[in-house]
């Protein structure tokens, strides 16, 4: 009997506009009159992933969890108090933005209040975060994060491009710069790469989470679209990967839904796997 689903968001479960199907709604409801938490599981703060259940009925999601930052933050869903915490390592996050500065290059910067800040975007971006309410834009002269986040501790960065092969190439180049027990890299929503704290990932953050409920591990189901979701995919009970889930993850995936994240997948989630027999 699975007790959790932990979800990724974009491309996941949220569709294009990045807000909720209402296939996803109706399974929702059947989650919990199953008696299984949903929980949100995202590279995104805390905040903005509360974001996308605003004007939900909130009884759907009463006492489950978020995990954000992916897997370094765990809250209670509701509450903006994390209950397990890591922060980025702030040296490097300095060397990565230098370069992205030098290089003109599109870049997110998050912070462990929960701020995101933005640079370089091209149109194309600032219309893809059009549904990702709460950015703070940088002006282009901006080149020092003492110049905008001061005490404030940076949780992580990654830089954008349309061409996902530019993003794996800037992955490789910038690997041989970092310390791999300070920093890791992942890759997510086919535009990303992401600077992340080593050691930790969504696989982690659902282990943990497990802990703290007092079930296995064997008792959830992870479900995910893209490189970022595959610690959590191969962590969890079950991994459950969407229909447009990237071709690195699928081989790792004990079930692929026909349906695609943008469609609303879990009420086939729901069918296949939870609905009792």
């Amino acid at each position: 009997m699975y007790k959790v689903v932990a979800s990724d968001m974009d491309e996941t479960f949220l569709d294009h506009r990045h807000q909720i199907p209402a296939p996803n709604l109706q399974a929702l409801a059947r989650m919990r009159e199953l008696g299984v938490l949903f929980v949100p599981s995202s590279g995104r703060p805390y905040q903005s992933i509360m974001d996308n259940f605003t004007d939900i009925d909130q009884s759907l999601m009463e006492g489950t969890y978020v995990i954000s930052y992916n897997g370094a933050f765990i809250n209670r869903y509701g509450d903006p108090e994390p209950l397990l915490t890591t922060t980025g390592d702030r040296a490097s996050i300095e060397r990565l933005y230098a370069w992205g500065v030098t290089h003109r290059q599109a870049l997110h910067l998050y912070t462990t209040s929960g701020e995101t800040y933005v640079q370089f975007l091209p149109p194309e971006e600032q219309e893809y975060l059009k549904g990702f309410p709460g950015c703070i834009e940088l002006d282009d002269s901006v080149s020092s994060l003492d110049d905008f986040i001061g005490d404030d501790e940076p949780m992580k960065i990654l830089f954008m491009d349309v061409d996902f092969k530019r993003c794996h190439r800037i992955g490789e180049e910038l690997a041989p710069t970092l310390d791999p027990e300070k920093v890791a890299i992942t890759y997510s929503s086919n535009r990303y790469v992401e600077f992340v704290p080593a050691g930790v990932d969504k696989g982690t953050g659902l282990v943990h989470l497990a802990g703290l409920l007092g079930i296995p591990v064997a008792e959830t189901i992870g479900v995910g679209d893209a490189a970022n979701d595959l610690e959590m995919i191969q962590a969890a009970g079950l991994g459950v990967g969407v229909a447009n889930v990237s071709d690195d993850v699928r081989p790792s995936c004990d079930l692929v839904l026909e349906t695609t994240g943008w469609d609303g997948a879990f009420p086939e989630l729901v069918e296949r796997v939870l609905e009792p027999r």
